[in-house]
């Protein structure tokens, strides 16, 4: 089967024969990942590029890289599925987007017009609007309506190389409306066919109308809601914002070590405006400490000698005109770096994830392989997932195809350049509409 530019099936997913083994190729420039750390800095040199390469599938998962001449008489042996790609192209792992908030109902184009008049995020909040404002509209939506906003908005990360997201939970932010959340998570996962990862993120702010404290809130969390979503398996994640207006770090280290207890893996919104997040996240042994735009030398030197990787979400520094993560620092320093989008209605609507890499790399001097690693196996890392983000052998069959004959135009067209074919477990889910 021959991809050719301008195909692609709007309803349904391509459909191959069903044989044991697949293989796509010939692709110009196949880029693995193969052999660079998790952590530290990343030359553009360290990049394996196997030229005039093939991809061999068994399965869901890659069978083998190499040479295409070598790797197609392979295939045939095997009796494979041959996809032809008969245009000039670029490999490598599809993206992975690890922090968004794609569920929930209403805008909040009325706070990016207060921000930009001068009022600062903490006093929107103050005022009524930030996420409250987003809570008061998820909780009238239903969880049909929910459930559709994630399926449109996941789409669209589809359309450019996404094939894993993560999204929490977090507007509902009672017992009832967060399982409404995470169940509409998960009809979304299953009229989709890339990968939804359910974050439970209840300890987003304590809301206005629970009656007691911020430790009492929390306690209804652990105690009413997570054995909840444990029992029906609608997260094992659990992320809580440490932050002035959310919740200090004493208040998540209670509730942080509560859903450990449960087996529930952590992830920390850490330094977003003030410092003390990461910290925590270090202390907990987090999978992840997101944001750090508040993050200093002291808090950048924690985590580079920690096993926590750093989020940078450059899209919240765009929609709230705040400084960048210190995303060098933090890889010169022997740090790991993702990058997601953040995709939110508050503070970063945009929700695309390699304009917002590309951007953070000027801004940040990284290199193309830096901010490559940091939205494919670094990303992966960060959520804790194994199976993909290198194209090598036992790995995920997930595959972006760019037409392009050089890498490098990724990120220099800074996210107009959208991909030609995104493949998800060795079977092909999109190719491009002229």
């Amino acid at each position: 089967m021959a991809l050719k530019s301008g195909q692609w099936n709007r309803k349904h997913l391509i459909r191959f024969s069903m044989k044991e083994f697949r293989y796509l190729g010939p692709i110009k420039q196949l880029l693995t990942f193969a052999d660079i750390s998790q952590k530290g800095p990343v030359q553009d040199d360290e990049i394996q590029i196997i030229m005039n390469a093939g991809i061999l599938f068994e399965d869901e998962k890659i069978k083998s890289v190499g040479k295409h001449g070598e790797l197609l008489q392979e295939a045939n042996n095997l009796n494979a599925e041959i996809i032809e790609v008969d245009f000039p192209a670029v490999a490598l792992p599809a993206f992975i987007d690890a922090h968004t908030h794609i569920c929930f109902a209403g805008s909040r184009a009325g706070d990016y017009a207060l921000r930009n008049a001068g009022s600062s995020y903490l006093e929107i909040a103050k005022a009524g609007g930030g996420i409250w404002q987003t809570v008061t509209d998820t909780r009238k939506a239903s969880g049909e309506s929910l459930s559709e906003g994630v399926v449109k908005r996941a789409k669209n990360h589809l359309k450019n190389g996404v094939a894993t997201i993560e999204v929490k939970s977090g507007y509902g932010l009672t017992v009832e409306e967060e399982v409404k959340m995470l169940r509409s998570i998960h009809l979304a996962a299953r009229q989709l066919h890339i990968d939804l990862m359910p974050t439970c993120l209840a300890a987003h702010v304590c809301p206005r109308d629970f009656s007691g404290s911020n430790k009492e809130y929390l306690a209804y969390l652990l105690n009413d809601l997570l054995p909840d979503i444990k029992r029906e398996s609608l997260a094992n994640r659990v992320d809580i914002f440490i932050e002035d207006g959310a919740f200090t770090a004493d208040e998540g280290r209670y509730y942080l070590e509560g859903a450990q207890s449960m087996g529930f893996e952590i992830t920390v919104h850490a330094d977003q405006f003030s410092t003390g997040g990461s910290a925590l996240a270090i202390e907990m042994g987090a999978l992840s400490a997101d944001h750090l735009e508040a993050s200093g030398s002291a808090e950048i030197k924690a985590l580079a000698s920690s096993s926590v990787t750093g989020i940078a979400l450059p899209g919240a520094s765009l929609g709230l005109g705040c400084p960048f993560t210190p995303a060098r620092e933090l890889l010169d320093a022997g740090g790991s770096l993702a990058i997601a989008s953040d995709h939110n209605p508050g503070s970063a609507p945009m929700g695309q994830l390699v304009t917002q890499a590309a951007i953070l790399g000027s801004f940040q001097k990284l290199t193309n392989a830096e901010v490559l690693s940091g939205i494919t196996f670094r990303a992966a890392n960060a959520l804790g997932l194994k199976d993909r983000g290198r194209l090598v052998a036992g790995q995920l069959g997930d595959v972006v195809l760019y037409k392009t004959g050089d890498y490098r135009d990724i990120l220099y067209y800074q996210g107009s350049l959208k991909p030609d074919t995104l493949i998800k477990k060795s079977r092909v889910i999109y190719t491009i509409d002229d």
